[in-house]
């Protein structure tokens, strides 16, 4: 009886379809924009050429989520030091692709510097997802002698701690992490002490880099991010490769700032449709 029992269950599995993810929707939502030199983004670039990049949050849909991969920045701070043109706070940005702030789920920060995490209070019920190693070092090490807390904002070190009180905050322990089904963080090449990059299945797959490529150009040139340290700028470029490797194509690696996503992907105001 237990025999038949077994052989009925494996009959059934088989006749069952494989479980599959979600298939994804895909937004980049630009809520500002600023010139930059592009030899402060590519390694080598010639000094005093200028470029228009992007900034934006990354909006993915599916599955019962609403995913935002990295959250922008509000606070006056910024707002004084950087100048950007076209300025809408994230929450309001999101709203163009039509989703309330308060219908986010989740956000994915790719790393700590102010323009990417700055924004996660403005998202109510939102998780928040981040690198164990790059919470425990900016909120601990960065700030002591020695530390190196350059682009850290102290006023987003504290909401991340506040929301690790209030159990919204969700620590991802190392590379190749499935966090949703299809959706896997990678690390490498730190952008910042432990930043991460996204890779969702699909057909086709595609990977958000955030800041770990800045640009179209550093992959086709095969640069570094000229942030990089120079330790570190060899980790940056082999990242780079597993990135296309990871998506099957260079044009399916979506970079940190480039607004040649607007114009690759179709578009309509500030929100381009990558998948």
């Amino acid at each position: 009886m237990k025999k038949l029992c077994c052989e009925f269950l494996l009959i059934l599995s088989l006749a069952l379809p494989a479980a599959t993810s979600p298939e994804y929707s895909i937004q980049a939502v630009r809520y500002a924009s600023a010139e930059d030199e592009v030899a402060g983004l590519v390694m080598g670039a010639p000094k005093g050429e200028k470029i228009n990049i992007a900034m934006v949050v990354w909006l993915i849909r599916g599955g019962g989520h609403n995913i935002l991969f990295d959250s922008g920045y509000h606070r006056d701070t910024f707002l004084k030091y950087f100048p950007s043109t076209e300025y809408l706070r994230p929450d309001e940005a999101v709203k163009l692709a039509g989703v309330q702030p308060a219908e986010i789920t989740d956000i994915v920060i790719s790393h700590a510097h102010w323009d990417h995490l700055g924004g996660i209070d403005l998202f109510p019920k939102a998780t928040v997802w981040i690198q164990k190693e790059e919470f425990r070092y900016y909120t601990g090490d960065a700030w002591q002698p020695g530390g190196n807390h350059g682009g850290i904002d102290p006023e987003d070190v504290q909401q991340l701690v506040k929301l690790n009180t209030e159990g919204r905050l969700r620590l991802v322990d190392g590379d190749n992490v499935e966090i949703f089904p299809g959706i896997r963080v990678y690390t490498g090449g730190r952008h910042t002490y432990a930043s991460q990059y996204l890779r969702l299945a699909g057909n086709p797959p595609f990977v958000l880099a955030s800041d770990n490529c800045y640009l179209y150009r550093n992959l086709a040139e095969h640069k570094a991010s000229a942030t990089f340290s120079e330790a570190d700028q060899a980790a940056n470029i082999k990242n780079q490769a597993r990135m296309i490797e990871l998506a099957g194509s260079a044009e399916r690696v979506v970079p940190g700032h480039d607004m040649l996503q607007f114009q690759k992907f179709p578009t309509q105001g500030r929100v381009a449709k990558i998948r």
